[in-house]
């Protein structure tokens, strides 16, 4: 008989970047993604998409580095949260309660297998926009802002793991995430999961870490209407000398249409039309990609850039914070 499924975890809620560069970060996130800041406290700048509902979906920190502050997820109920909370500290994951966030109520924090600092929470401030923002329809959350790429909410994030087994039984088991892709080697490895708390085919996913390094992260995706928004995104990219590393074309794993670059302080991000495929099947079958598979590249033949499988952040030791590319100052 199958266990009945836990549906504690409602959404991804938000993310923690961190950077060595903020302000020029935080320019590329208003300026140029389109976000628009909703606080500050200490070194951290908290933005927002221009439907998301809560009050901020990224968390900007200055910092020594690049690389993931933390992820964050909501419970469906202060009951599910409870609940998850007992199965952490059960599976001795747990960090502890922390509470004064800007945004949101108490927190209980956790790390995977990997060492990723990620927290749950439930209670949450939901956005008021002030007047000048104020969107002539009230099932939206803000006026659509206008200015570059226009990024409409957060879609994903997408973690480097030394060991993917490990940490898909892990979000499986303590959180109830569904596995709907992955991709397993020849020699039984697994070398990326890609997992879902919603309908959406994923909220986050793993892939493997090159060098072995525990804790790295690969990227941060923000969601466009549609591929035509993707497109124009490169053309905004392009104006302002942004580095596109690879895109926009579409993946055969989930099929998301994407297009990355690097902002000022190293970490990747997407964006992508992302969210079009949903999960409604209670007893989904994971799709499972083999290395054959993987090596014909995208879903129309782009053969995978390396730089996509060895950059992370934070770097390596002795590692710019953006890996070189031929013909480009990045």
């Amino acid at each position: 008989m199958n266990e009945e499924p836990i549906l504690d975890v409602a959404h991804l809620g938000h993310l923690e970047l961190l950077t060595a560069t903020p302000q020029k970060s935080l320019d590329f996130f208003v300026n140029v993604l389109g976000m628009t800041e909703s606080g500050r406290k200490g070194e951290s700048v908290y933005l927002r998409g221009w439907d998301d509902y809560q009050r901020y979906c990224l968390k900007l920190t200055g910092a020594k580095t690049s690389g993931l502050g933390h992820a964050g997820f909501r419970a469906r109920s202060p009951q599910a949260l409870a609940r998850r909370v007992e199965a952490l500290k059960a599976a001795g994951a747990g960090v502890g309660w922390i509470d004064g966030e800007l945004g949101h109520g108490p927190a209980f924090q956790f790390r995977d297998p990997d060492g990723h600092l990620l927290e749950l929470y439930y209670e949450t401030e939901w956005y008021e926009a002030p007047p000048a923002l104020r969107p002539a329809l009230k099932n939206q959350a803000q006026r659509f802002p206008a200015r570059g790429v226009n990024v409409r909410r957060i879609d994903h994030f997408n973690c480097l793991a030394a060991d993917i087994a490990a940490n898909r039984e892990f979000f499986q088991r303590t959180l109830g995430f569904r596995l709907t892709e992955q991709i397993v080697l020849d020699n039984g490895v697994e070398a990326g999961m890609w997992l879902t708390c919603t309908n959406k085919s994923y909220d986050f996913a793993y892939t493997r870490e090159a060098h072995g390094v525990k804790g790295r992260f690969h990227h941060l995706t923000f969601a466009l209407d549609s591929r035509e928004d993707v497109l124009r995104a490169a053309d905004i990219f392009l104006e302002n000398g942004v580095f596109i590393e690879t895109g926009p074309h579409k993946h055969a794993v989930q099929q998301t249409f994407f297009l990355y670059v690097y902002e000022p302080g190293g970490n990747r991000v997407e964006v992508a039309n992302a969210g079009a495929r949903l999960v409604l099947a209670p007893d989904w079958k994971p799709i499972v990609w083999s290395e054959q598979e993987r090596k014909k590249g995208q879903a129309w033949g782009l053969k995978t850039i390396e730089s996509f499988h060895t950059h992370g952040t934070p770097p390596l030791p002795g590692e710019p914070a953006t890996p070189k590319v031929t013909g480009s100052d990045a």
